[in-house]
Parts: C-alpha cells; structure tokens; sequence
C-alpha cells in the first residue's frame, strides 16, 4: 500500500512539474512575442517621425522654390514694365521730332 501511494504521489508531482514547464514555456513564449510586437511598434513609430521630418524637409524647400519663383517673376514683369515704359517714351520722342 505504501508503495502505491509512493507511486500516485510521485506521478502526480510529475504532471505537476511538467504542468508548470508548460505553462513556463507559454509564458516565455508569449513575453517574446509581446517583445517583439513593442520593438515593431518603437521601429514604426520611428519610421513616422522621420517620415514626418522629411515631408516638413520638403515642405520648406517647395515653399523656398514657390518663393524664388514668385520673386524672379516679379522681376522680369518689372523689367518688362521698364522696357515698355522705355519704348513708350522712344516712340513719343520720335513723334515729338518728326513734328519738328
């Protein structure tokens, strides 16, 4: 009888034991995997803040070219005011001489 109950206790500590190996492997198992899942989420959230900067990068440099653009058109339509101003006075000379 001894030896019985020797035997149901030592395999109920084996189940015991290999229960909890299980459960120590699920937990290892699940702890990688939210450890990996916090590692993407850091490299994602990486990703967007330099996404971010580089599209503010290129925000400013297309404001700095629509800049540019609008001041070297201002200048040639100056120029082009001045040169027509500069053939308007040519031509009232001319009539003015030609009258004299």
């Amino acid at each position: 009888m001894k030896l019985t109950a020797f035997a149901l206790l030592a395999l109920t500590t084996l189940a015991v034991s290999s229960c909890n190996k299980q459960k120590a492997a699920i937990d290892a198992r699940a702890d990688a995997t939210q450890n990996a899942i916090d590692h993407e989420k850091e490299a994602v959230d990486v990703a967007a803040k330099e996404a971010l900067k580089q599209t503010n990068t290129n925000a400013e440099i297309d404001k700095a070219n629509i800049e540019a653009g609008k001041v070297t058109d201002q200048a040639r339509l100056d120029a082009e005011k001045v040169k027509v101003e500069a053939e308007a006075a040519a031509a009232k000379a001319r009539v003015d001489a030609e009258k004299k």
